[in-house]
């Protein structure tokens, strides 16, 4: 169920992947909240670092767990305005992440829903509860925006 605190930290992701956007970088962006607090933002930073792993979830779960007394994340609501890609995804799982609220949906490379639903997999370790769809519209149009611009 999407909430308004939903739409209000995801309108900050939002904010973040215009900044990516901004900067040449893939406009994703990410907040990460614990108890309605902000604990960290970040955006996609691959081409600036040129770091594969620099993907804005995994900058946010990492600074995010740097910040806290603890590498887990359960009490920790990820805001992304994209589907997170294998790699952010098994992040999550890792950091024991409580919950994820993603935008678009990517069906080329997400691993929450389009291509593998690793969040949900009782296989795994541990399970993170996910809401996709918030503000579904803008975070999609940012994107489309950015590769037709570079196309």
């Amino acid at each position: 169920m999407i909430t308004d605190k939903d739409v209000f930290f995801m309108r900050l992701a939002l904010e973040e992947a215009g900044l990516a956007f901004s900067g040449g970088e893939v406009p994703v962006g990410a907040v990460l909240v614990s108890k309605d607090v902000v604990i960290s933002r970040a955006h996609n930073t691959r081409e600036s670092s040129k770091d594969p792993t620099a993907h804005a979830e995994l900058i946010a779960v990492r600074s995010g767990a740097e910040r806290g007394s603890s590498w887990r994340l359960t009490e920790a609501t990820l805001y992304v305005t994209k589907e997170p890609c294998i790699m952010c995804a098994g992040s999550m799982v890792n950091a024991r992440l409580g919950r994820l609220v993603y935008g678009c949906k990517d069906e080329k490379g997400g691993a929450v829903d389009s291509l593998y639903k690793l969040l949900d997999d009782r296989r795994l370790n541990h399970q993170v509860e996910v809401v996709s769809g918030v503000l579904e519209k803008e975070c999609a149009l940012i994107l489309q925006k950015f590769f037709k611009e570079r196309r």
